[in-house]
This record gives C-alpha cells, structure tokens and sequence, in this order.
C-alpha cells in the first residue's frame, strides 16, 4: 500500500514538474517571439528605454521617456541602431511615435484582446546592451475608460502586477501566445504599473503621423469644486451637491465669448453635473471641436443656461 501510495506521489509530482517546464519553455517563447519586434530608444541621458515596432518603420515609446525632440537612435533587434525622428507626442496619454528605417524588419503582431483580471502576461523590453528582458506577472486589475490626471483618453483601465524595470516603461504587453496586447508604461498612474490597450495607441499613431499631435477640446477656463448651500440647492431644485467655480476665464477663450465670467459655477455640461474637472474633461474629447455643448450655470443665486462652441486646446511647449 506504501509502495503504491509513494509510486502515485511521484507520478504527480513528475507530472507537475513537466507542466511547469512546459509553461516555462512556453512562456521563453514567448518573449523571444515578441522580443522580435522590441527595440531599444535612446532618447535620455544615460539609460534607454524600450518601444515597440508598432507598424512598418513606426516605433511607439512611453513619452515620458523620450526626452529629447532630435539627435533619437534606436536599437534594432538584428543588431543595428538606426537614426529616427520623431512624429510627435501626446503627453496626455504618454505616447510619443518615432519614425525609422526598419529595412527588412517586421513589425509586432498586435491584437486588441479582452484582458481579464488574472490573466498572465509577461513586459518584454530591449534596453542596455540592446539585450532583451522580461518580467512575468498578472493583469492585477481591469475596468473601463478613463482619463489620465492630463485628460488623455485610455480606452481600458488595465493595472498590472509585473515589475517594471528601469527602462521597461515603452515595453510589449505580451500574452502567453507571444502576442503584444499593450504598451507598459510607469508614467500614468503615480508610478503603478499600467498598460496602454492597442486601441489606444492605434487611435494616437493616427493623429501624431497625420497631424503631428491630438487634439484636446478646450474652453479656456480654470476651476476648482464648490459646494453648493443646501438651501440654494433646494430652491433651485439641483440634484448634485457641488459645482465647479471659475476662478478664471480667458476673456478670448470659448467660455469668455460665451459671456461666462469670474464667480459663475458650472453646474452640468450637456445635462451631466459636473464636479470637478475630470467631469469637464468627459466632454472635451477631439470630437467636440467646433461643436456646441450647453452648459447650466449659477450666477448669482440664480441658474441660467449659456452655449458654449469648444475650442481647440493651443499647443504648449514641454
């Protein structure tokens, strides 16, 4: 009975050890599948950071990384480093695009995957040496859109529980099939580890090689959240608790035509209360640019309604 008992154990633990030496053989090839299309960007003083041949001689890189606008070389898997330029960069959603000569090189097979919390994923860099790394983790949580601090649009919420390394900010999301599913980056999220889906970038490699940037929806105010008095809100029949007090108006600026002015508070854009600035940020996307967007107002305890044309955000320096 020992005898049997023990001959089972064994057989299960073999059994366990080849799943995972299978797992790990599969996931080296993984790495190595993707790796093909990881290159290395020298674009900082000392060390580079890593990016992804996204399409035909196009790089993609987490902008935070790439600090300089010239004088950029990237490191190809074959073993040259090749001069590129730069497209442009979308500081919102930490994107920057390079153009280079890829010769012969093919780009990553990237594909848009429904990630789910506890998927297994690897971050596949190329950085010092133009050696290839990699680290191995989960996809720790997953939701829907959302804004950056910045206001850039981010088609899923995905948060990982993989170490990102110095210089792996700009590396491949990769699946276990060696597939990329997203761009790594640290920038985003007070240092967490995110990833940027391909949807996303897709849409950011269109504008910054088309225009040279992405256009932002702009109404040239400042504000900061207000509660309102319960017996205002009373009064004037308001569902939401606060609004969002201008404490400044660009006289030129779209809210300033529209006749907005220092003290009003915005109370809803479109019918949305609005609470605070990421609200505004909701309804300032590229497609509302030249649109109108009606606005609620509080303007000295009474609420009034004003139309406001959004504008084009203006191009600021770094």
């Amino acid at each position: 009975m020992s005898s049997s008992s023990d001959s089972a154990s064994a057989s299960d633990r073999a059994s366990t050890a080849a799943a995972l030496v299978a797992l790990s053989n599969d996931l080296a090839n993984a790495a190595e599948r993707a790796g093909q299309g990881v290159v290395a960007i020298h674009a900082r003083h000392r060390v580079p950071s890593s990016g992804i041949h996204w399409q035909k001689g196009v790089a993609v890189a987490a902008d935070h990384t790439v600090k300089r606008d010239e004088d950029i070389q990237i490191s190809l898997p074959d073993g040259r480093t090749v001069a590129a330029t730069l497209a442009g960069r979308d500081p919102s959603t930490d994107i920057a695009v390079l153009k280079f000569d890829a010769g012969n090189l093919a780009p990553s097979e990237v594909v848009d995957s429904s990630l789910r919390v506890g998927n297994l994923v690897l971050a596949v860099s190329r950085t010092e040496g133009n050696h290839l790394g990699a680290s191995f983790g989960a996809i720790s949580a997953a939701g829907g859109a959302w804004r950056t601090w910045r206001g850039g649009q981010i088609d899923q919420f995905l948060r990982l529980d993989v170490a990102i390394y110095v210089g792996f900010s700009g590396s491949a999301l990769v699946d276990p099939q060696g597939r990329v599913v997203g761009l790594n980056t640290s920038g985003l999220a007070r240092g967490l580890a995110m990833a940027i889906p391909p949807s996303t970038v897709n849409r950011v490699v269109r504008d910054l090689l088309s225009k040279g940037h992405v256009s932002r929806g702009f109404l040239g105010i400042g504000m900061q959240p207000v509660r309102l008095p319960e017996d205002l809100r009373e009064r004037l029949k308001l569902s939401a608790e606060t609004g969002a007090i201008l404490v400044s108006v660009e006289p030129d600026g779209p809210a300033g035509q529209a006749g907005l002015m220092l003290g009003d508070v915005l109370l809803a854009l479109e019918g949305q209360p609005i609470r605070d600035t990421d609200d505004i940020q909701a309804h300032l996307g590229p497609e509302k640019i030249g649109k109108a967007v009606a606005a609620s107002v509080l303007r000295g305890g009474a609420s009034l309604q004003v139309s406001i044309q959004v504008g084009e955000r203006p191009r600021r320096g770094r």
